[in-house]
């Protein structure tokens, strides 16, 4: 019988296998099932801080997010993915809890700080540890299915649980943090449960962990900016990704709520339109073969990015029920583009460059620059000019595209390796460049809050 089942490689999964599998759905889904996003806006204002409170502590998450990014690679490799997810979930825990014990400015600091703790802590250990486990059982073709019903399963609980913010809240005020700890608690639970692998803690502590991983660390960063300094395609590339990130947090996060309540749209109903919104972007993210084919990936994010900004604008105009649509269709653009242009970054990187550190400077440039925008939004907001800011961030926009566009068709910048037409993805299977290859699971995943 076991020798049966563990010819999983061709026929099916391994007990063992099925129970890592399972226990990733459920860590995953709870970890990142944060009921207070659709309202934190709102919570913060009725909580006394004003607009340059909420959005400096955005801009202050920005970078504490960069910076933890930096070390935590090395972390999972010292203590193994399995305890890094464990500390994590803790992390997690205690942050959710932060502003129903502190209900003041340095509550909600010290709530977001930890936060960027620990989603830096399993932000590649999760994926990591669901490669090593099932590789261990020799079940290496289920790990890109398993990763797309983890995150398949996570925005469907998300679709469910928001819409129930707003009356939840009308009970019980900390309601979306506590029941965010309680969450985060349950994931640990399943960190805990998550079997011990063979021959390693899930990682490389093990191995190499003990013995220069500080300095292969260097190595590869050094490696990485000497990448980007001597490719100028590669570093355009990542600056025109900056905009999508950017212009897709700012509004998706940090200008959700401020855009809805400057239309009238109570806050009881906030849980449901990001409900709708997650369903827009999760079904573009999973069909980016629906756009055509006869344009170039490139061209494509310069179209979409220019729609972001479109989208922005447009929704200075018109009523609720115009912006609530106008939202789902900056994120279904937001869904097409992210696939698209992280294919795009993957085909500039050269073959023998250390792929998952140059995807970590990317990340931290976007989360850079984030910082530098969440700064100026609460400035612009402070100051009662909302549709200034939305107006303002679709110009730059514009003028970057615009400038990318000119770099390109003026020969200055030529692609080195991308800029070809991705084929269209077969129904049922994953798009080129919308995940990393199984060789590339130690790779810092990216997990947008």
């Amino acid at each position: 019988m076991r020798a049966a089942s563990s010819r999983a490689g061709t026929t099916g999964l391994t007990h063992t296998a099925r129970r890592i599998i399972h226990l990733n759905y459920g860590f995953q889904l709870l970890f990142n099932l944060l009921w207070w996003m659709p309202v934190f806006y709102a919570y913060q204002k009725a909580a006394g801080l004003s607009d340059g409170q909420i959005f400096g502590i955005q801009s202050i998450y920005y970078v504490a997010f960069c910076l933890f990014e930096i070390p935590t690679g090395l972390i999972a490799d010292r203590i193994g993915t399995r305890n890094c997810l464990r500390a994590g979930a803790v992390v997690m825990t205690a942050a959710n809890l932060a502003p129903v014990v502190s209900v003041s400015y340095t509550g909600f600091l010290v709530h977001f700080l930890a936060i960027a703790a620990g989603r830096s802590l399993t932000s590649g250990a999760a994926s990591a540890y669901l490669y090593d486990g099932l590789r261990a059982e020799k079940c290496d073709e289920h790990y890109l299915k398993a990763e797309g019903t983890a995150r398949a399963l996570g925005l469907v609980a998300k679709v469910v649980c928001w819409p129930l913010v707003g009356p939840l809240m009308a009970v019980a005020h900390p309601t979306p943090y506590v029941l965010s700890a309680a969450s985060a608690a349950g994931s640990f639970v399943c960190a805990i449960a998550l079997p011990r692998l063979a021959g390693a803690e899930g990682g490389t502590a093990k191995t190499d962990g003990g013995r220069g991983g500080g300095g292969a660390f260097l190595r590869d960063a050094g490696t990485a900016l000497r990448c980007v300094a001597s490719s100028r395609w590669l570093a355009l590339v990542m600056v025109q990704g900056v905009a999508i990130f950017t212009l897709s947090r700012i509004c998706q996060v940090n200008l959700f709520q401020p855009i809805l309540l400057d239309h009238g749209i109570a806050e009881a109903s906030h849980g449901g339109v990001m409900a709708a919104m997650t369903v827009a972007e999760a079904v573009a993210s999973a069909r980016p073969q629906w756009l055509s084919r006869r344009l170039p990936p490139v061209a494509w994010v310069s179209i979409l990015s220019l729609a972001l900004a479109g989208t922005l604008a447009a929704m200075t105009f018109g009523g609720p029920w115009a912006v609530v649509v106008l939202l789902c269709l900056f994120a279904a653009a937001t869904g097409f583009a992210y696939p698209i242009q992280r294919k795009l970054v993957n085909d500039a990187v050269p073959a023998d460059a250390p792929r998952a550190t140059l995807l970590s400077v990317e990340s931290i440039v976007d989360r850079a620059v984030c910082a530098l925008a969440a700064i100026a939004a609460g400035a612009y907001l402070a100051a009662g000019r909302l549709d200034a800011l939305l107006w303002h961030s679709a110009l730059a926009t514009a003028v970057l595209i615009g400038v990318f566009q000119l770099l390109l068709r003026s020969g200055v910048v030529s692609p080195e390796s991308a800029g070809r037409a991705a084929p269209p993805a077969r129904p049922g299977e994953t798009p080129a460049g919308a995940a990393d290859p199984p060789g590339t699971a130690r790779s810092r995943v990216r997990k947008p809050l």
